[in-house]
């Protein structure tokens, strides 16, 4: 199994590193930047003069790192609102943000933001309307284009609100969704029948790894202290740490498997034209790439976890408890679009 699993690898890594392969990428990726561009504008079709004013800030701007995790009005975000919205608009959107994410990534985003209309619901409305305490509910997130949607020029669509940051930077046919954090509270919940987990993979298959691990390394992999929350959350741009935990290439050909498709879950948010290249990239940092823990290794527990490379930054970060998570994608070369919109 374990060779299988490694010639697996080989043969992939083959075939994404051929011209062929890369040309059908480029391909790909110049296909899906039309396809966001045209669906962006025309959410501006739908505007008046005020609301594309809001909406539209200079790609130089501040606004490029103005996001938080937390819900209105403990942050003031700038943008257009979804409660502000008419139906159509709001449909405009939701579908840019359908065709601007992979089907998966679009199912997680619905999640998370249908976790924080529970929340609404749950704490008895909106209190943030009256202006004491936060403002919670699917319709309290924000759009906004950093530099106008172009399939030539760099720009960003930001997208979020409570527990759902998504910085997706373009530059022709090249893009990053870094950095941007999905989260979730509650973490699991049920909505018309429906058992919903927003997080649920990214739990699941790290618990499956941590115990996949034989005891030496598992003693490499679970980190000394105690990690209560993202160290580099929303308002640590620009920092990087040291690597922790237990180097990937020590691992199996089929531990290492279970690593990317963690990495996946994050990765996989953004489209597949962008995602798969993504993924390759990563890859080719197996040697310095590693996997850290810190809590119980019993599923079920509140555990803390890292995949860190020298392009990557993922922490997944449970709040006290395992009905409260934040996570962080990042990557230290390329946030908002630092390497690409130089190009």
């Amino acid at each position: 199994m374990v060779r299988l699993a490694a010639l697996t690898l080989g043969i992939l890594a083959a075939l994404t590193s051929t011209p062929f392969a890369q040309r059908s990428q480029t391909t790909a990726a110049a296909d899906a930047t039309r396809q966001i561009v045209a669906a962006a504008q025309a959410v501006v079709a739908t505007l008046d003069e005020s609301k594309k004013a809001r909406v539209q800030f200079p790609f130089d701007s501040p606004q490029k790192t103005r996001w938080s995790n937390l819900p209105s009005p403990m942050y003031a975000r700038d943008g257009i609102r979804l409660a502000d919205l008419t139906q159509p608009q709001r449909d405009a959107v939701m579908k840019l943000m359908s065709v601007a994410l992979s089907r998966e990534g679009y199912q997680k985003a619905l999640d998370i933001m249908k976790g924080d209309e529970v929340l609404r619901t749950q704490s008895g409305g909106n209190a943030g309307r009256g202006g004491r305490g936060p403002s919670f509910g699917e319709l309290e997130y924000y759009l906004a284009f950093v530099g106008a949607p172009s399939t030539t020029t760099p720009w960003t669509l930001m997208f979020g609100g409570h527990h759902l940051g998504i910085n997706l930077t373009m530059a022709g046919p090249q893009a990053t969704l870094a950095p941007s954090l999905p989260a979730a509270q509650p973490a699991t919940f049920t909505i018309e029948g429906r058992t919903v987990r927003p997080l649920g993979d990214e739990n699941d298959k790290a618990f499956v790894l941590i115990n996949a691990l034989d005891d030496k390394q598992r003693a490499q992999a679970i980190i000394g202290s105690k990690v209560a929350d993202l160290v580099l959350g929303p308002t640590q741009n620009g920092r990087t740490i040291a690597p922790e935990g237990i180097r990937v290439s020590t691992l199996s050909a089929q531990q290492q498997m279970m690593v990317w498709e963690i990495v996946r879950e994050w990765v996989g948010i953004s489209h597949d034209a962008f995602a798969e290249p993504r993924m390759t990239e990563i890859r080719s940092h197996l040697n310095d790439t590693y996997f850290a823990w810190s809590g119980p290794i019993t599923k079920g527990s509140a555990a803390y976890f890292r995949v860190q490379g020298p392009t990557l930054h993922i922490e997944y970060a449970p709040q006290g408890n395992v009905d409260h998570i934040h996570t962080i994608y990042r990557d230290p070369t390329n946030d908002y679009g630092s390497a690409i919109a130089k190009k």
